[in-house]
Order: structure tokens, then sequence, then C-alpha cells
């Protein structure tokens, strides 16, 4: 792989998925190089459903990436160092890309990779996905109503996004493997 990313079997993945989502974040990006959106995520889920590794992404229908979510068919979820990155994914989480170029603002450099979709030159490790299925939540589907009313007092649920996880990016120099 170009770019000083190694392919790795994301079944040989050893981190923490509640570090890397909840913990350290996440950019979400979908498009082409040609035309793309990204923005920061702390929510999500890694696993195993339908006989494949998968990945869950959550978007609220108000963010921009959600237009690309819907148009495109695959999805990158991109990881950095956590330490040296915070502010970079602190501006794509609070930033639109309707508003700014959060390439110009961040210095991030997009990268195509598998599936024609995007990440970053900077990132460590890359999940590509490939969409599978996507739903919106629904507050009659809460079953603990304090998450409804906390969480979505303006009721704009978020769609989530089940990706089949097809590769691992790892940066070569920062490996995220035991």
């Amino acid at each position: 792989m170009s770019q000083g990313f190694e392919s790795l079997d994301p079944l040989q993945l050893h981190e923490s998925p509640f570090k890397l989502i909840g913990k350290d974040w996440m950019l979400v990006t979908a498009g082409s190089l040609a035309h793309f959106n990204t923005m920061t995520a702390s929510w999500g889920m890694l696993g195993h459903l339908w006989e494949r590794p998968v990945a869950f992404a959550f978007v609220r229908p108000q963010r921009y990436t959600f237009e690309f979510m819907e148009t495109y068919d695959a999805f990158t979820l991109s990881f950095f160092n956590h330490r040296q990155y915070r502010e970079t994914l602190l501006y794509c989480g609070t930033h639109s890309g309707r508003d700014v170029d959060k390439m110009a603002a961040t210095g991030l450099r997009p990268l195509s990779v598998g599936l024609n979709t995007v990440t970053f030159e900077q990132a460590r490790l890359v999940l590509v996905c490939r969409k599978l299925y996507a739903q919106d939540l629904t507050p009659e589907s809460f079953v603990a109503p304090e998450i409804d009313s906390s969480i979505y007092a303006a009721k704009d649920y978020h769609r989530v996004y089940v990706g089949e996880v097809v590769e691992a990016l790892v940066k070569q120099e920062t490996q995220g493997v035991a």
C-alpha cells in the first residue's frame, strides 16, 4: 500500500474499540477524492455481524457528512495519534464542511484508498468499510427512555450505518497490532 500504509486483515487488530472510538475519536469520511466530507465521531462500534467484521457509524441528518454517507457505497473510519491530532479532530467536529475547507484549516492531506473512498495521510489506522445497512434510530425503540430525553431532546436521531470492514490500513511506523 502506498503512502506508508500496510494492509492488514481486520482480525489481526488488537486495539480496544472503546479507547479508539470513545477516547481517541475518529474521522468518519465518505465520498471520493474529488468530492468528500469528514466529521469527527466519538460514537461507534466495531464487531462481528452477518459472518463478517463490521463497523457501525452514527451520523445525524443535519451533518454535511450525512449527504455523503447516503450517496456513496463506502466510508472510512480514520484514527490518529490522540495527542498530536486532538485539535484537528476538535476542529473537524465543530466546523461544517459546508462552510469551511477543513483540509486547508487543519493541514489534513486526503488520500484515496480502497473502494474509491478517502482517508488521510496522517492517520495511523484506517478501516475501509462497504455499506451494508442503514437505519434511523427511533424514539419508540428506546428501552431506556432517559437516553431519548437526554441525548435527543431536539429529536434529531442518528442514522446508523453498518459497514463491512473490507480492509484495515495501518501506518507502517505505528503498527496497530500486538
